[in-house]
């Protein structure tokens, strides 16, 4: 085993619908990737007729797994025969759209379905917080752009949307506390579910050595489109306040805790452990072509998909609100009309993890 890595140094997230957002996160997740081809290099794997198993912890829609998973099935069959069977576990919350997450795997292009054969889809719908596979069962584990989401909402965020930016400290410590517990839980029932020697590959939202959540230009345009909306009577000042969207970013020392003192917790250890600033590629590509409305409406765009459907369920009638859609999509306007007038590159601290989990001691 490599000597465990820590980095912290700068350097994202992406989108559109949340298909498009996910393609959009998927283009930049290149150095997650790379972890986890590496990780499909030197995990130990069963003997057929037993079959390879690999976990999509958070699968969503599905699009955010098609580039992983097919890359580490691509070095995995370097390692086995063509026939020797690969049994990818997708797993959400049981609300999860289960429907179309079989769809993207049946009819996308990049779905790993089509390129091989002897791999096979199987859905849960249960949360990564508890034990959702057999102890030991897992070879490889993939999450991405999912452990940010906390299990629970601890307290409302009157005075923001998300708790980072909250000038109550009581709230700050609330959410705190739920990630750290969060963190705890997902660590340890991984660490029952893969197998000695497996691996899983980690990237979430972060927080940089210099506290910055990041986003502040989006949070920005947000609240400023809310009070506009509030002042349009679309949406009452009551409904605003509700809304808040329940994630943390953690610390480099946030993930290494559960594992401390001896830097093994359930068995796993962090194997390596990056903190980074991510490419803000809108701007990338808006500094190339100086397009600002094209960057405020991918800003938007990818606010709409990730943090709208959580946002409407604080309406009076929740997401059957019939407000609902007239409220996303003048919400999505303004903030696309926000940030074209006012371009500005976007602060994204990420991280990225391998956790593995050591063999018994002969």
């Amino acid at each position: 085993m490599p000597e465990s890595s820590i980095v912290v140094r700068p350097e994202p997230m992406e989108s559109g619908s949340y298909t498009a957002s996910s393609r959009l996160q998927a283009a930049g997740l290149l150095g997650a990737i790379k972890l986890f081809e590496g990780a499909a290099q030197v995990v130990p794997l069963p003997k057929p007729p037993q079959p390879i198993v690999i976990a999509d912890y958070g699968a969503s829609t599905g699009h955010n797994s098609l580039l992983p998973i097919g890359a580490a099935i691509a070095v995995l069959r370097k390692r086995t025969r063509p026939e020797h069977s690969i049994l990818v576990a997708h797993t959400d919350v049981a609300e999860n759209d289960f429907t179309v997450m079989f769809q993207t795997l049946e009819e996308d292009p990049d779905s790993y379905l089509k390129k091989d054969a002897a791999s096979f889809a199987s859905a849960i719908g249960r949360s990564f917080f508890t034990q959702i596979l057999p102890s030991n069962s897992v070879n490889l584990g993939w999450n991405s752009w999912a452990i940010q989401w906390l299990g629970r909402v601890p307290t409302a965020v009157p005075d923001h949307l998300v708790a980072a930016y909250s000038g109550d400290e009581n709230v700050k410590a609330a959410y705190a506390k739920q990630g750290a517990f969060d963190w705890h839980e997902f660590v340890a029932f991984r660490g029952r579910e893969l197998c000695p020697g497996g691996r899983l590959v980690v990237l979430t939202t972060a927080t940089g050595e210099d506290g910055e959540f990041g986003h502040r230009p989006l949070f920005s345009g947000l609240l400023a489109e809310l009070a506009d909306l509030v002042a349009q009577e679309l949406v009452t000042e009551d409904e605003v306040h509700r809304m808040c969207i329940p994630i943390i970013s953690r610390r480099a020392a946030d993930f290494l805790s559960p594992f401390a003192p001896k830097g093994r917790f359930e068995r796993v250890e962090i194997e390596h452990l990056e903190v980074f600033d991510a490419e803000d590629r809108f701007w990338t590509q808006y500094q190339v072509d100086r397009d600002a409305k094209a960057f405020g409406a991918q800003w938007a765009a990818f606010a709409r998909a990730s943090v709208f459907s959580t946002m409407a369920s604080a309406l009076d009638g929740g997401r059957a609100d019939p407000r609902c859609a007239e409220f996303m999509n003048r919400l999505e306007a303004g903030v696309a009309a926000r940030m074209a007038a006012e371009p500005e590159e976007m602060q994204i601290p990420l991280a990225q993890l391998v956790l593995w989990k050591r063999p018994k001691a002969r």
